[in-house]
């Protein structure tokens, strides 16, 4: 016997039941980055191999262990995208929506690809939600992008859940000379560092920094500061930050060890994290990334950015029970009709109610069926009212409608009249 077909590991369905959710999720998150003045760009899901080398680095772990790289037919390496800040990068290189200083603005949303273990929170396709600005350089737009996100823990209710982590990397001449005393610090412990930690002392030295292993941690407890090496600029960039975050009222944690993954970061880096999740801590993160652009050939322009994880923060509110009560409900009406003649009248019925409510979600019966079968349907669909349509109804042009979810009499609607009554009901339902 064959092989069933099933989903690669680590790349998941998201079933009929889940999906409500996830639009939810996403659409609120839609609407506050219209209210903010974001506009959304929609970039491939595959690149040329060299985008990422470029801006993610060739020495982190990304790159090293995590794509999924491939050749084509032309003998060209492409990669799935493990993150979306170079991709966006790249579209506004190449159609020269940056150009003259022009602000951008700009969100995405879509599937990432990265081959790590698979865990809970943690997949090798996920999604993101992520942000670019490029051509501002204050703390004010640095600001922004975290005050949104409180805005949305807030809307979500899962404010109380998450922490918001800073600091700063300065530029990559301060960058430099940190890196040059951590460097010298950690040769000197060297036999101390774990094995991982060994490696990245000469590849990626920042990263020790955010290791897990409780001997490196220990030896990092007397290791130089970064906000020992930031320059005056990078300081002062920091310090406007942390007012402004100060004046909304937004709490914070500085945490020097905050160096994120990629490369490309300078000045501030952050991360809302959550210990609603496990391991899986991060929900979002980001920061300022002003070499960037001009790292992958285009004229120097600031920016600054992050992402968020669709698949964690839903996971957080099912952990948490903030979903909303009409999130499982998909259905707000049900037409039931028996027999050819009801049916044709009910089509034409529910489409003219659906002219007067568009934002209605009626459903109606398909497949005919007996009235205990198309009851039952009703009731599995979990509306909120069922519409009868038979003989008698067809007669009298009236529909019938009974409550199915809480108390009430069923009652006989004028077929004009119904559109007007669903639309008291279902609000106040």
């Amino acid at each position: 016997m064959s092989k069933s077909l099933q989903a690669i590991r680590g790349m998941n369905d998201i079933l009929p039941e889940q999906t409500p959710l996830w639009r939810y999720f996403e659409g609120t998150v839609a609407r506050l980055l219209d209210n903010y003045g974001y506009k959304q760009i929609r970039m491939p899901i595959v690149e040329f191999t060299e985008l990422f080398k470029r801006s993610i680095g060739e020495v982190t772990d990304i790159v090293e262990k995590e794509m999924y790289t491939f050749e084509d037919r032309n003998g060209d390496s492409l990669t799935l995208r493990p993150e979306g800040t170079a991709a966006c990068v790249r579209a506004v290189l190449e159609h020269g929506i940056t150009g003259g200083g022009q602000v951008q603005k700009l969100w995405y949303i879509g599937p990432m690809f990265r081959h790590e273990r698979p865990q809970k929170g943690r997949y090798r396709q996920f999604h993101q939600i992520g942000l670019e600005v490029f051509n501002l350089d204050g703390p004010d737009i640095d600001a922004e992008l975290i005050i949104m996100t409180w805005r949305l823990w807030g809307e979500l209710g899962i404010r109380d859940a998450v922490k918001l982590e800073l600091n700063s990397l300065g530029t990559s001449e301060s960058r430099g000379r940190y890196r040059e005393a951590l460097v010298e610090y950690l040769s000197a412990h060297h036999d101390k560092l774990d094995e991982d930690s060994q490696r990245r002392l000469k590849t990626n030295p920042l990263r020790v920094l955010d290791t897990k292993n409780a001997d490196t941690q220990a030896v990092l407890v007397g290791a130089p500061k970064m906000a020992d090496y930031l320059d005056d600029e990078s300081r002062a960039h920091f310090e406007g930050l942390k007012a402004r975050l100060d004046a909304v009222g937004i709490p914070y944690v500085l945490n020097p060890k905050l160096v994120r993954g990629l490369d490309y970061y300078s000045k501030t880096v952050f991360e809302w994290v959550t210990d609603k999740l496990g391991a899986q801590g991060t929900v979002c993160a980001g920061g300022r990334y002003d070499g960037l652009v001009e790292q992958m050939g285009g004229k120097p322009t600031t920016g600054v950015g992050f992402a968020m994880g669709i698949e964690r923060l839903v996971l957080m509110l099912e952990t948490l029970e903030q979903i909303p009560e009409e999130i499982s409900r998909q259905v707000d009406v049900y037409l039931c009709a028996f027999g050819e003649q009801a049916e044709l009248a009910g089509l034409a019925l529910a489409e003219r109610v659906r002219d007067q409510l568009p934002n209605l979600r009626l459903q109606v019966n398909a497949g005919a069926g007996s009235f205990k079968s198309q009851f039952k349907k009703a009731d599995k669909s979990g509306a909120l009212y069922a519409l009868i349509l038979g003989d008698d109804e067809m007669a009298q042009q009236v529909v019938g409608f009974k409550p199915l979810r809480g108390q009430g009499e069923q009652q006989s609607i004028a077929w004009d009249a119904l559109a007007a009554h669903l639309a008291t009901c279902v609000v106040q339902g």
